[in-house]
């Protein structure tokens, strides 16, 4: 270990007064309304009355962050900081203040007095700023109020940003999450080469909200040999004198700084990639430090007490506002601010100057580095459709091949990822054009694996998200392709990247991102392989409720939607856009020509199947997505040749918000043009591609709503024939033709031998396919017709 004169005393003493700063500003946000720099004793009136913050991990936090600045200035870093722990929020609040990048960003918090006494009293305050480290917060990319995504997000952040390092705190309650467990794998997916590099700081302070945590009750030995077998090689420092603990701390971070610029350099100068131990710092320092040693009798300091807020009552209980004081006096402001509440020289000199500050540190604002992705011309890919509905092919193998030269044109810029399905889903063109990422053992057999690969694939959909949502908020562009079912597995994950979005557009200094593009396939509607635990389509319903500014939905019928919708997804920006496709051979619609246009509208009469000509439709089979589309022409085909005078339009829907009027969504379609596709008194037979009851919720204003009759997903069959999953959800053809049948008035007398002949033909299908295994023949050897409107 280095001797205690490295580094410097005066060093030491000044990062110290940071931290001691750090820490005042942070209490002083939990509890503070006014008399910020406690020029009287402290009074009721001065405290909030509702107190509302996390004060546990907070000294922790800073204590990190000032020994970052610290190596920042000293090696000229380009440094983020990502706080697992974010409800530890007035910690980088404090230091962005203090570093002065609050003041810039919003100028009515002032460096001095009276900027000090609103950035208090804003501090979780109703219309203030929220108690942890939000998109209001200048630095950050990681809210980390949810608890379990640091490190996949600081990965993300790093992947292609090769002079970038990411200090990443992993907090200990954190580390016992599922999510958090997958992303120290993050190791084999690192490049050192071409991509920045990760410090994780696991610190261990003992405690959650009321439990012990696990990582801090193991032995040291079984600690250790655990991060070992994730593939960091940990340097610990434990303690609570804060003189030592500085000390042995800037050693630390030294001796991780020099190994990671070590192991860079080495792959760089060599052009290999041999995955090393990547260095970690464990930091082991009291729950609550420098806070409150007692209150009531009851230990505080270094316990579960000190979590939230450690003095509970210090507005109505005269003993505790002088705890209060104490303890904000025990940082010794009058050394850290002039008597105008600026802080002085010797703490403005620790942080780091401009955009090396890592609250401005221009990749914790993806927008203000984003390069527009070079895409190739989408019609270039498309199928050949001479007629509607007169070719067969894979829709996402079609996009795969699309990707590819997205991927090819973007070396630097773009990525996909997938829990170890972009094959499964079709998509391995992109193979043509990279491997997939992976740094661990390659043996021979081994299929398009390497450590420069830009497919990144982990059997984690917490990892790949927390990846994606990295890489994007630092300015990059990506995909998420997945099985549609385990979409579900990152709702909660997509909740909190949705509420980014939503906050970000609300913030001037924040730049827009890229959006965050899923492509959910392996549908409900075609498990041949699966069976009832891979059919499930609500993460549509669950998108859907996010607010309607950030959220979009597409459904394309066919390989050239598709296209068309992937080409325009990935030119937004902050979005989440929804894209669902499947992935097995298929009737082709529209041409690429037809396929624009209709994307473009959205939402339109297909004429071609239409026979409704220039008069009112007797009914309107209205459909959304690609199976659905199918089964809807196909009740067309059997309507008109049983009743060839009957008036049917056909409605087909690429994107889904224009269901909703323009009112509650920015797609939404007005009232006079919703009325113009479905009529105002028509029956409407809709066959759509997930729950039903969504179709209901989207159109409930509008005037012909009680029409509406939609055929969905209704929680029926298990591994069976693509068309019996249909039957069994009553979404086939034969369904959506007796509805038509129960519906148009002027037929219903006369349509008795139709309903025979359709209910034989499904009693028919059940026997055949439980017989068989396998459609019927009038069901595989099916085409369309040409029934439509020249």
């Amino acid at each position: 270990m280095p001797p205690a004169t490295d580094p410097r005393r005066t060093d030491l003493e000044a990062l110290d007064a940071w931290w001691r700063a750090a820490n005042y500003l942070s209490v002083g946000q939990i509890y503070l309304m006014d008399n910020p720099l406690l020029r009287e004793p402290l009074r009721p009136d001065h405290i909030k009355p509702r107190l509302l913050g996390h004060w546990g991990t907070t000294p922790g936090l800073n204590f990190v962050y000032a020994h970052l600045n610290r190596a920042i200035v000293a090696r000229d870093l380009d440094m983020m900081y990502v706080m697992g722990p974010g409800h530890g929020g007035p910690g980088p609040v404090a230091a962005a203040w203090l570093e002065g990048t609050y003041s810039e960003v919003y100028p009515q918090i002032s460096r001095d007095e009276d900027g000090m006494r609103r950035l208090f009293r804003q501090f979780s305050f109703p219309g203030g700023i929220p108690s942890h480290v939000a998109p209001e917060t200048p630095g950050s990319i990681h809210e980390g109020g949810e608890l379990g995504y640091s490190l996949a997000h600081a990965y993300g952040a790093a992947f292609d940003n090769p002079d970038l390092i990411v200090a990443a705190v992993v907090g200990d309650g954190e580390a016992e999450t599922g999510p958090l467990a997958a992303s120290w794998h993050s190791t084999k997916f690192v490049d050192p080469r071409r991509d920045g590099a990760v410090l994780p700081i696991l610190h261990l302070n003992g405690f959650k909200i009321a439990n012990p945590t696990v990582l801090a009750r193991i032995g040291e030995d079984e600690l250790i040999s655990l991060l070992r077998g994730y593939g960091h090689e940990p340097i610990v420092v434990a303690g609570d004198d804060p003189a030592d603990m500085h000390r042995r701390f800037a050693a630390a971070l030294d001796a991780a700084l020099d190994r990671i610029s070590e192991i860079q350099q080495t792959a760089r100068s060599t052009g290999t990639a041999t995955r090393p131990a990547w260095p970690m710092l464990v930091l082991r320092s009291p729950k609550g430090w420098t806070g409150p040693v007692e209150v009531d009798d009851a230990p505080v300091e270094g316990t579960w007490r000190a979590h939230q807020v450690p003095i509970g009552d210090p507005r109505g209980n005269d003993e505790h506002r002088r705890l209060l004081e104490e303890w904000l006096r025990s940082y010794r402001p009058k050394e850290l601010f002039d008597d105008d509440g600026v802080p002085v020289a010797a703490l403005r000199d620790v942080a780091p100057r401009g955009t090396r500050r890592m609250s401005a540190n221009p990749h914790a604002n993806g927008g203000a580095v984003l390069r527009d992705l070079i895409l190739p011309d989408f019609r270039d890919y498309a199928v050949d459709v001479p007629e509607p509905a007169t070719a067969t092919g894979e829709a996402t193998r079609i996009l795969g091949t699309f990707l590819r030269d997205v991927m090819r044109s973007n070396p630097t810029n773009f990525r996909m990822f997938a829990p170890d399905e972009n094959n499964s889903n079709r998509l391995d063109a992109v193979l043509d054009a990279t491997d997939r990422t992976w740094n661990a053992r390659i043996e021979p057999g081994d299929d398009h694996i390497a450590p420069d690969g830009r497919v990144m694939e982990i059997l984690s959909e917490h990892t790949c998200q927390g990846w994606l949502e990295g890489y994007l908020l630092t300015g990059r562009h990506g995909l998420f392709s997945s099985y549609e079912a385990f979409a579900h597995l990152v709702d909660s994950m997509v909740n909190q990247h949705a509420k980014w979005l939503l906050t970000t557009n609300r913030i001037r200094w924040r730049r827009p991102i890229p959006s965050l593009n899923y492509l959910l396939t392996s549908h409900v509607w075609r498990q041949d392989h699966n069976g009832f635990s891979h059919q499930d389509p609500g993460f549509i319903d669950h998108i859907v409720n996010k607010k309607p500014e950030i959220v979009r939905v597409y459904l394309p019928p066919d390989a050239n939607t598709l296209l068309s919708v992937a080409d325009h997804c990935l030119r937004t920006r902050q979005y989440i856009n929804v894209i669902v496709a499947g992935k097995q051979p298929a009737v082709q619609f529209l041409d690429i020509d037809d396929a624009t246009t209709h994307c473009r509208k959205g939402i339109g009469i297909w004429q071609w199947a239409s026979t409704d000509r220039d008069t009112e439709p007797d009914v309107v089979l209205a459909c959304a997505g690609d199976i659905p589309t199918l089964e809807t022409l196909a009740a067309v085909d059997l309507l008109h040749r049983r009743f060839p005078d009957l008036r049917i339009r056909v409605v087909n829907v690429v994107d889904l918000m224009r269901l909703q009027d323009d009112r509650a969504h920015p797609h939404g379609l007005p009232d006079a043009h919703f009325d113009a596709l479905f009529t105002t008194d028509t029956p409407v037979v809709f066959a759509y591609h997930g729950y039903p009851w969504l179709i209901h919720r989207l159109v409930y204003r509008r005037t012909n709503h009680d029409n509406f009759h939609v055929h969905g997903y209704i929680e029926e069959g298990t591994t069976t024939t693509p068309f019996d999953m249909c039957v069994l959800n009553r979404i086939d053809r034969y369904h959506l033709a007796l509805d038509v049948l129960d519906r148009v008035e002027r037929i219903r007398p006369i349509a008795g031998h139709a309903r025979e002949e359709l209910e034989n033909i499904l009693a028919e299908h059940t026997r055949y396919v439980r017989t068989h295994g396998e459609d019927m023949p009038v069901i595989t050897d099916w085409h369309w017709q040409g029934v439509g409107i020249d």
